[in-house]
């Protein structure tokens, strides 16, 4: 690793620790004896996404985030909650053993997952997702989730 201070490579492993995509080190450098932290990430498979027009992009959970982010603006939902939906797509892409996945399949694991934890989140998304157009398409959304309310019970 080349120091952020003085650049030089020489440095050593002060601590390591397990995150959950990889490797926390904290290191020293030999020349100035200033401390830096570097993140040791495995690299996995390429994956692409095919969109709803055809065309194809690698997979991001940046934007999953950010969708996610948007969706549950303050909203009682916890990052935690939010990572496990972003640990399921990823987990529903290696369970498959392709490469591939669709928007749509990414966009109804949200869904599916919003629902549960959210209604409000999952409206939000919904809206976007489905490119709501009109109040009536709302109604008829918040109609369907009632409906599966009053079912349950």
């Amino acid at each position: 690793m080349i120091c952020l201070y003085c650049d030089s490579k020489l440095s050593k492993v002060v601590d390591s620790r397990d995150i959950s995509k990889g490797i926390r080190r904290r290191r020293e450098c030999l020349k100035c004896s200033k401390r830096f932290t570097t993140y040791e990430t495995i690299q996995t498979k390429s994956v692409v996404v095919t969109k709803t027009d055809g065309r194809n992009e690698e997979f991001d959970e940046t934007k999953i985030w950010s969708s996610l982010n948007k969706a549950c603006a303050k909203r009682p939902v916890s990052n935690r909650s939010l990572n496990k939906i972003v640990l399921d797509i990823e987990s529903e892409i290696d369970k498959s053993g392709k490469n591939e996945i669709s928007s749509k399949n990414i966009g109804q694991i949200i869904m599916n997952s919003l629902e549960k934890l959210d209604r409000v989140s999952y409206i939000r998304f919904a809206s976007v997702y489905r490119e709501f157009e009109s109040i009536e398409t709302f109604r008829k959304e918040i109609d369907s989730l009632l409906l599966s309310e009053k079912n349950k019970k």
